[in-house]
């Protein structure tokens, strides 16, 4: 049968894939509609299958609130080249997934991708589909959701990091150092919220690394371990949030920052995602 360039249009439009493709679908499938979405999210199976061991290096992040602030969503999208994260509809579709985790209220990546996509796809099922479309490996490299009295989101241009920051005061001079915390969150990469945050193995860690350090420069062993715990707190102070130099006045931390701006506030979680 003659295939339209309206009908070619129409599934274009429906499921993102190329003129061609689409052509080819609705001629195997005999102009049937639906036949021909499920032989394309069929090709989207086998091309996922072909490329299931290549790395996803690239990709977007995208972070937002919702709910009036008092909810925080962060997503990211991996895929395999930075040709196809660049592309405007790539953004689109990692856009639609947020808007999707904002309205069905999930908490994981797992609850995510089991969620309707658009009423007959699941939201793993459309990522597969879009596989067969783009030609790449795509997969939900990291999901986290906050919940706070005010939470502030951060994209960095290019959307390779953004950064979610949950406070306890949800006025607008709180919400103004949140922003600016969070984009401290998006530049230092702390590790925790304060020492009490940091787990064990990475004390011993560095507890280890300050011990060999300090016998290579030549202090005697006895000394090595109270050498080994100044470098600790030393440590604690550049690698977690709350103990950081604030970025925009080094001579407070970003705890002080914060008390100062309002009596009170401070950061109750915070998450950062960054694809490179």
């Amino acid at each position: 049968m003659s295939i339209t360039a309206t009908q070619v249009n129409d599934l274009r439009k429906k499921t993102g894939a190329g003129m061609m493709d689409c052509k080819v679908a609705l001629t195997e499938a005999n102009g049937d509609f639906e036949n021909a979405i499920d032989i394309l999210r069929k090709k989207g199976q086998k091309v996922a299958a072909k490329r299931g061991d290549n790395e996803t290096k690239e990709g977007l992040v995208i972070a937002r609130t919702i709910d009036g602030d008092k909810r925080g969503i962060i997503l990211s999208l991996a895929c395999e080249t930075d040709f196809v994260a660049k592309n405007e509809s790539y953004y689109q579709f990692v856009d639609s997934l947020v808007d999707i985790a904002a309205k069905s209220n999930v908490k994981t990546a797992e609850e995510l991708q089991s969620t309707s996509y658009d009423g007959k796809l699941s939201v793993a099922e459309k990522i597969t589909e879009q596989i067969g479309v783009i030609g790449e490996k795509l997969e939900i490299a990291s999901f986290a959701v906050i919940d706070a009295e005010a939470v502030v989101a951060y994209n960095h241009p290019g959307n390779q990091i953004a950064s979610l920051v949950g406070l306890t005061k949800s006025s607008d001079k709180a919400k103004d150092a949140g922003k600016q915390v969070a984009m401290q969150v998006a530049a230092m990469s702390p590790i925790a919220l304060d020492k009490n945050g940091v787990d064990q193995n990475t004390i011993n860690r560095e507890i280890e690394i300050g011990k060999e350090l300090a016998i290579q420069e030549g202090k005697p062993a006895d000394m090595a371990e109270k050498i080994a715990l100044g470098r600790l707190n030393k440590f604690f102070k550049e690698s977690t949030l709350l103990s950081q130099e604030f970025i925009k006045d080094n001579k407070k931390s970003v705890e002080q920052f914060l008390k100062e701006t309002e009596d009170g506030l401070t950061v109750k979680d915070f998450k950062r995602v960054a694809l490179k």
